[in-house]
């Protein structure tokens, strides 16, 4: 059962849709806690219902059944008026920006204030302030046709950000930017979570922004949530075949299986062909090196993909073994004695998985 200290809780929610007399159930008996500081990431393919179960949050979805608890609110027990006023304190960003094109910048992001009751030097003092903790003071009086697709994203930030909620959601956010724009806008994210306090939910379909700053990860897929855990579990020992593909696009093993393959070097090989997946500084002694040394089986590295996910160093090797089939057998032995997960590749069935 999820701990019941978590800013947002989302308790056995269902979401069920009639279209054209057929049912879709959207999202199927979900349950997650989000704690207080997190950046939580939920990712999934398209049609995974990731989008539809965080529109439940702020109740821009309501479940078909289920309880959503936010702030220690019981948000389907509230008054139209009182929704309203918790909405404030969930800020959302989109895919495609949802900016007001006919409003500058200034005043997209002074738009959410404009019935709040600060004077208007304080509503002013407060854009000036947002606009600078986005990077986009020179910017002000632009119009959204005059950005570019990260500028614009800072801009519906920090007009997120204008009546300074406990809790930032971002609907696929960085889908429609470039890889360069996708990471300087993660990396803010991450500054705002860190210097506000301020709780993140990510909907993503790709591992490489959940990696970046995530530090809870949700696997979903066909409506159900299939996975849950931090960052270097689910990154370092996925279980199920989804997170495992997700996992493996990231570091490359896939693309590098396919390349080892098809460019005839499996023909070469001698000996075994192994992955290695590690979390940690598993031992002092280069493996390559400690493999030759104890049991005289030469390894060559044939793919390393080594990254430092919140602080811990998580690696991926695929190394060709070749030397006598025993002692072979004891250097794999050897390994897992190590607790690195080993696993024999098979190069005949790593075609179509």
């Amino acid at each position: 059962m999820a701990e019941q200290n978590g800013i947002i809780q989302l308790k056995d929610i269902d979401v069920t849709f009639t279209s054209e007399g057929k049912t879709i159930e959207a999202v199927k008996d979900i349950s997650i806690d989000v704690q207080k500081g997190d950046v939580f990431g939920i990712i999934g393919y398209s049609g995974a219902g990731k989008s539809t179960l965080v529109r439940v949050i702020n109740l821009l979805q309501r479940p078909t059944s289920g309880e959503v608890i936010v702030n220690n609110q019981n948000m389907l027990s509230l008054s139209a008026k009182e929704l309203r006023t918790a909405r404030k304190n969930i800020g959302m960003i989109f895919q495609h920006f949802n900016l007001m094109n006919s409003l500058t910048v200034y005043g997209n992001i002074d738009f959410p204030l404009r019935d709040s009751k600060l004077s208007k030097a304080d509503r002013k003092k407060k854009v000036e302030h947002l606009l600078d903790l986005v990077g986009l003071s020179d910017r002000a009086n632009n119009y959204p046709s005059q950005l570019s697709g990260g500028q614009k994203q800072r801009v519906g930030i920090a007009r997120a950000l204008a009546n300074d909620p406990e809790i930032l959601i971002s609907d696929e956010a960085t889908s429609a930017l470039d890889p360069k724009t996708t990471t300087e806008i993660l990396d803010l994210l991450d500054r705002l979570n860190k210097q506000l306090g301020i709780t993140v939910v990510i909907i993503t379909h790709e591992m490489d922004a959940i990696k970046q700053i995530c530090n809870r990860v949700a696997v979903m897929e066909q409506g159900k949530l299939i996975e849950e855990g931090d960052l270097l579990t689910i990154f370092g020992k996925p279980q199920k075949k989804l997170t495992k593909d997700f996992v493996d696009t990231s570091t490359q093993i896939k693309s590098a299986l396919d390349e080892i393959k098809s460019s005839g070097i499996v023909n070469d090989l001698t000996g075994s062909l192994i992955e290695l997946k590690f979390t940690g500084d598993v031992t002092n002694e280069p493996i390559v090196v400690g493999l030759y040394k104890r049991f005289n089986v030469s390894a060559s590295i044939l793919f390393s993909n080594m990254e430092r996910l919140s602080g811990t160093t998580i690696g991926i090797m695929l190394l060709a073994l070749s030397g006598d089939d025993d002692k072979v057998k004891e250097a794999i032995q050897y390994l897992n004695d190590l607790k690195i997960n080993v696993k024999e590749i098979d190069l005949s069935e790593s075609e179509g998985e």
